[in-house]
């Protein structure tokens, strides 16, 4: 019987399984198709506010208002306007959220929980993330926003508390 010997050919091959094998793990496609979405909206916020800050003539740099003017006419261009501030929140308070989201439900995708629950996380998770952008840019009164916040942040401490319940290794 001959040897079976790993080459270079036969690693890759296996590895290609591998893949294939994740990319059948419907949690993690569903994780990874809720997170393209989530990452979306992050990625609409920078634009948003760089849409405002030059819409509103606000900046932050005297670099960024060089185009408008020389020396004092350009220092007029910086400034703070409120609703730049506000759509520039909402976008670092995506970052503080999503960031825990994507480390935590991607390990919490590959750990095998019941499909049902995963998806019912993640659909939370985006849309608590969603409505609190809205109720940060309109602005919607308050509970509205903390309200998103606490649902959003309690999916990410829920899938944190059943990973470390099933797969805890300390």
């Amino acid at each position: 019987m001959a040897n079976k010997r790993n080459t270079p050919y036969t690693i890759k091959v296996e590895k290609m399984a591998d893949l294939a094998q994740l990319m059948e793990n419907e949690v993690l496609m569903a994780f990874a198709s809720y997170t393209t979405i989530v990452l979306s909206k992050m990625m609409f916020m920078s634009t948003a506010t760089a849409f405002y800050r030059l819409t509103r003539k606000v900046f932050a740099n005297p670099e960024d208002c060089a185009s408008f003017g020389k020396g004092e006419n350009a220092k007029k261009y910086l400034r703070v306007d409120d609703r730049v501030e506000r759509v520039r929140r909402a976008h670092l308070n995506d970052l503080e959220n999503i960031v825990p989201f994507l480390g935590i439900g991607l390990l919490y995708s590959l750990s095998g929980p019941d499909l049902s629950t995963a998806v019912l996380h993640f659909r939370l998770f985006v849309g608590a993330r969603i409505y609190h952008t809205i109720s940060y840019l309109l602005p919607l009164p308050q509970p509205n926003r903390a309200l998103a916040f606490f649902v959003g942040y309690g999916v990410t401490l829920s899938m944190a508390y059943r990973l470390l319940k099933t797969r805890l290794y300390l």
